[in-house]
C-alpha cells in the first residue's frame, strides 16, 4: 500500500512539472518585455520553433523548448487549467508516464505539421522576416483530444451547463482553440491540428496494445549496472519451459505484439527456442 501511494505521488508530479515548466518559460519570455521588447523577441526566437529549415538546423533544441512556449497571459492561464483538469483524468486511467509521452508526442506532431505547412504553403503565414511557433498549446491539444479518445463518455460537470460527456467538451475546446489560434508570427492553427492528431493516434495505438511512448520512458530510466540475482534455487530458470506457458506467450504476441512481453516472458521464450535448437 505504501509503495502504491509513493508511485501515485511520483506519477502526479509529472503533471505538476509540465505545468511549472510552462509557467517558468512564459515568465522568462515576458518579464523581459517589461524592459526591452527587442530582447523579448530574441528570447522568443531562441525558444520557439523556427520554420525556415536552415535556421532550425542551428537551433535544433527548439524542437523541445517550443513545447513549453505560450503566447499571451490568458492563453497560458487557460492552457494550464485545461492541462491540469484533463491531464488529471488521463493520468487516473493510464498513469503519469503515458501522460508525459502524450504531451511530448503532441509537440512532435505539431512541429511536423508546422514545418510542412510553412515550407510548402508560406502564404499561410505572416511575412515578418521570422516565423516561429509556440507549441505548448499543441501539446495541451494532444492531451485534450487523447483523453477524449481514451474515455469519450467520461462525465464532467460544468457550471451553468450541467453534466455532459468529455468528448463534447473536447469538441468545443478544439473549435474555440482553432478559431483563436493566431500567433505573433502567423496562424498557428495548423500546429494545434498536428498536436491533436498526434494525441488521437497515440491513444488509438495504445488501445490496440502499442505504446508509441516507450522511447520517452528510456529517457528517464537509466539501466542499472548491477545484476539482480534470484533468491531461488536456480533449477526453475534452467528448466525447459512448459508447453502451456509457451502457448500463452505466443498468444500474447499475436494479440499485443512482442514488445508487450515482460522480461521473464522474453527469457522463457528464449530458453524455449534454445532448447529446440539443441
Amino acid at each position: 500500500m505504501q509503495r502504491e501511494k509513493r508511485n501515485k505521488v511520483l506519477e502526479f508530479s509529472r503533471l505538476n512539472v509540465l505545468i511549472v515548466i510552462n509557467i517558468v518559460v512564459f515568465l522568462l519570455i515576458n518579464i523581459t518585455a517589461q524592459h526591452n521588447a527587442p530582447i523579448t523577441q530574441t528570447v522568443y526566437s531562441y525558444l520557439a520553433l523556427p520554420a525556415p529549415l536552415h535556421l532550425l538546423l542551428t537551433r535544433c533544441w527548439t524542437l523541445l523548448t517550443y513545447m513549453f512556449v505560450y503566447n499571451g497571459f490568458l492563453n497560458v492561464i487557460f492552457g494550464m487549467l485545461w492541462l491540469y483538469w484533463v491531464g488529471s483524468i488521463f493520468e487516473d486511467f493510464v498513469g503519469g508516464k503515458k501522460l508525459l509521452s502524450l504531451y511530448l508526442l503532441g509537440g512532435i506532431g505539431g512541429a511536423l505539421f508546422f514545418l510542412v505547412a510553412y515550407n510548402l504553403f508560406p502564404v499561410l503565414w505572416t511575412s515578418v522576416g521570422y516565423a516561429g511557433s509556440a507549441g505548448a498549446a499543441a501539446c495541451v491539444m494532444a492531451v485534450v483530444v487523447g483523453t477524449a479518445t481514451l474515455v469519450p463518455d467520461y462525465s464532467v460537470s460544468l457550471v451553468l451547463f450541467g453534466t455532459t460527456s468529455l468528448k463534447r467538451v473536447a469538441m468545443i475546446y478544439v473549435v474555440i482553440d482553432l478559431l483563436f489560434s493566431q500567433g505573433p508570427y502567423g496562424n498557428e492553427a495548423v500546429t494545434h491540428v498536428g498536436g491533436g492528431l498526434a494525441g488521437f493516434f497515440y491513444v488509438y495505438q495504445l488501445q490496440h496494445g502499442n505504446d508509441l511512448g516507450d522511447w520517452v520512458k528510456s529517457l528517464f530510466h537509466r539501466r542499472s549496472k548491477l545484476s539482480i540475482v534470484s533468491k531461488g534455487t536456480g533449477k526453475f530458470s534452467n528448466a525447459k519451459p512448459r508447453q502451456d506457458e509457451i502457448d500463452r506467450i505466443l498468444d500474447k504476441i499475436s494479440q499485443t505484439g512482442y514488445d508487450s512481453l515482460n522480461k521473464q516472458e522474453k527469457e522463457t521464450l528464449f530458453r524455449a527456442s534454445s532448447d529446440d535448437k539443441s
